[in-house]
């Protein structure tokens, strides 16, 4: 089957950085559920610059499984970045995304196909409905992060649904079609509003390797998903300089009914205190503003996030019948 083929049913994306420890089991456990579904698919193994043997072993694996397609990048560009290039690249009527850890079940992604084909859905999210297999460090910042995400954006962000999830072809249209540089799946998916269901799973343990989404990752992930979609943090901005403004009129009015009063004492502990909370606020405020000018600094600069230095259903279609060319 040609990864091209507008016959393709199913999209399987797996965006990854150095996995080349987890792959072997990755490959032996996704392709019989895919094998198992019955439908034409591709699986897109997005190779997001690793430095490792994972393009070495993609290859390999490549010879043996006609419908796995490499899409390289030039360079590391973040997971949602390889996450959008797999989407841009996708040609399937349903597109599924999966991490390659193996902590999202690949037997889910039939039924996740199954429920969006019999009730008309355009995207079925995988909630994690268990993870005791997280440390409770994980367990309690991942809930912090969903916690703000649905305050600051709103309830229609599912409460524990990372990127695995399934779209259909008019879901993946309609995320291709928006301008913004630094997407954030987990966000936009529910923004678009499409007709949407759930299936529940139990997250299990890290196949192999190291987390790709450290403390610090997921910090950054909260900063652009919070920059990206709402306008809070300008509000918070413009509170805090209310609050400044009446804490200083209080302060104003208290100096003058003492200083009428006769009863004025030199001393610099209040106005020290009152630079440092005025200095704060103004800080705190101008960085805000920052946040959101860099962001239109970036979207007038219209930078791609990714660039694709090789793509293997390219290679064969420049090659003609037969993968080796002949």
């Amino acid at each position: 089957m040609s990864a091209a083929s507008t016959a393709t049913t199913l999209s399987v994306i797996v965006p990854m950085y150095n996995e080349e420890e987890a792959l072997p089991a990755l490959v032996s456990s996704l392709r019989p559920v895919l094998d198992g579904t019955g439908v034409p698919y591709e699986v897109l193994a997005v190779d997001d610059g690793s430095s490792d043997r994972t393009a070495e072993l993609l290859e390999k694996f490549r010879t043996d499984w006609p419908e796995l397609r490499i899409v390289r990048l030039r360079g590391n560009s973040g997971h949602q970045a390889a996450l959008r290039a797999g989407l841009h690249s996708s040609v399937g009527a349903y597109v599924a995304s999966i991490d390659a850890d193996l902590q999202d079940p690949p037997e889910k992604i039939p039924e996740m196909l199954d429920l969006a084909r019999s009730e008309s859905l355009d995207i079925v999210y995988g909630v994690r409905s268990d993870r005791s297999t997280d440390t409770g460090f994980k367990r309690r910042t991942a809930g912090a992060y969903y916690w703000l995400m649905r305050r600051m954006v709103g309830k229609q962000v599912p409460a524990q649904a990372g990127d695995f999830r399934l779209l259909s072809r008019e879901a993946v249209e309609a995320l291709k079609s928006l301008p913004d540089q630094h997407q954030v799946y987990r966000l936009l998916v529910p923004w678009l509003g499409f007709p949407s269901g759930q299936v529940t799973y139990r997250r299990g343990e890290r196949v192999a390797g190291e987390t790709k989404y450290p403390l610090s990752k997921m910090i950054r992930l909260a900063v652009d998903g919070i920059t990206n979609f709402s306008a809070a943090p300008l509000r918070i901005a413009t509170w805090l300089g209310v609050i400044s403004f009446v804490t200083c009129f209080v302060m104003i009015a208290w100096t003058l009914v003492v200083f009428l009063l006769g009863k004025t004492v030199p001393g610099w502990s209040s106005l020290f205190v009152a630079m440092l909370f005025l200095g704060g606020v103004q800080l705190i405020c101008v960085g805000l503003l920052g946040e959101y000018i860099g962001r239109i600094y970036t979207a007038v600069q219209r930078r791609p996030t990714y660039f694709i230095g090789y793509d293997s259903a390219r290679d064969d279609a420049d090659k003609g019948p037969g993968r080796n060319g002949n």
